[in-house]
């Protein structure tokens, strides 16, 4: 995914011409190569990377329907944006969709939310729209009331990967694609090595997972860094400032003590001291990763409740769901060990517990 390097041939009043056309000056470094650019050899480079890897992988076929995973931040915005542009230049064949969940947190996701309805209309492309308190009842602002900031990404985490199916189900697409980049992949990959998770570490590389599941989802940008979608610290411009795209800056309120962030300043510790390679080689690590044979794999099934896939009699979202609507909020948090152990006897002893509105459990009966 990188290119070769040109001679940056100076000028005569001692600058520097951009490496790839000699033209122009350079307006960045680009992370992944050290080269120096001008702002129109790095769009050519940057829209070029997404279209080789998606036909390199073969991601789409002529006539799918593809939602975007549409939050308003940066990432999504891009993703928007660049699948677009390619979907008409190169003539894909797609009929693109815009998804956004709102998890109903006032002052960031309603926002947010603005940010997408104007994606809409800039991109002509059609927005769905769905909610975590149509879908289950209960909008994150609520939960936060009674769990605290200390384990509400668990929720909003479980919520938001079915939320995203259901609108897709909707939708009636055929794939899902989100803005995850070669950052996000690499943090992945550490919580999944320090959770002990191997099932989720043998597949959290690739760049296609569920499709054992409703609906597959694509990654267009596995090996595109974090960098090179917005400045870093060291003020790179990249993409979406030059191209001045509208997008949505604001962190989650609730995300500041997240899991996640000590992966992320691992990560960008390792860059400081091996340069942004050391992303792409965690990624390397986690692709030549390998199950023992004997290892015990979870097996895939449904959810009794809502029927959706899971490897337990119910799915994480059911059983987080019930511990809300039972008034023991902390029921789902930790480890599981799902409704074959001590938490299964406690929902058998809830009246009612399997004849709850579809809001409530998440169903995919549309």
């Amino acid at each position: 995914m990188e290119e070769e390097a040109e001679v940056v041939k100076p000028k005569k009043n001692g600058g520097r011409l951009c490496s790839l056309c000699n033209q122009r000056r350079p307006a960045l470094k680009r992370p992944k190569t050290l080269e120096q650019i001008c702002k129109e050899c790095f769009y050519t480079v940057f829209e070029e990377e997404i279209h080789r890897v998606i036909v390199d992988n073969q991601l789409f076929k002529p006539g799918e329907r593809i939602a975007i995973g549409a939050s308003g931040g940066k990432d999504s915005t891009v993703l928007a944006y660049v699948m677009s542009e390619l979907n008409r230049r190169h003539n894909y064949g797609l009929d693109l969709f815009l998804l956004s969940v709102d998890e109903g947190i006032t002052g960031y996701r309603d926002d947010s939310l603005e940010t997408v309805k104007r994606n809409e209309i800039q991109y002509g492309l059609p927005l769905k729209v769905v909610s975590y308190k149509d879908l289950y009842g209960w909008t994150m602002d609520e939960i936060v009331k009674i769990i605290g900031l200390k384990n509400n990404c668990t929720f909003c985490g479980v919520f938001r990967r079915q939320a995203l199916d259901r609108g897709a189900a909707l939708l009636k697409v055929d794939k899902l694609v989100t803005g995850h980049n070669a950052d996000d992949i690499a943090e992945t990959v550490l919580l999944n090595i320090l959770r002990g998770d191997i099932a989720r570490l043998s597949r959290c590389t690739s760049i296609t997972t569920g499709e054992e599941g409703p609906i597959p989802r694509c990654k267009p940008f596995k090996y595109t860094y974090e960098k090179e979608i917005l400045s870093n610290l060291d003020q790179l411009f990249t993409y979406a400032y030059f191209k001045r795209l509208d997008y949505f800056s604001t962190e989650c309120i609730y995300s500041p003590n997240a899991y996640r962030g000590f992966a992320r300043e691992f990560i960008k510790d390792l860059e400081r001291l091996r340069l942004p390679r050391a992303i792409l080689d965690i990624i390397k690590s986690g692709e030549d990763f390998r199950i023992s044979t004997s290892t015990k794999m979870p097996e895939q099934g449904t959810c009794e409740r809502c029927g959706y896939i899971s490897s337990q009699k119910w799915c994480k979202a059911c059983v987080l769901l019930d511990g809300l609507n039972r008034g023991l909020p902390k029921l789902g948090i930790g480890r599981s060990r799902g409704p074959n152990g001590d938490r299964q006897r406690e929902m058998k002893q809830s009246n009612g517990t399997r004849n709850i509105q579809s809001k409530q459990c998440g169903t995919l009966d549309f």
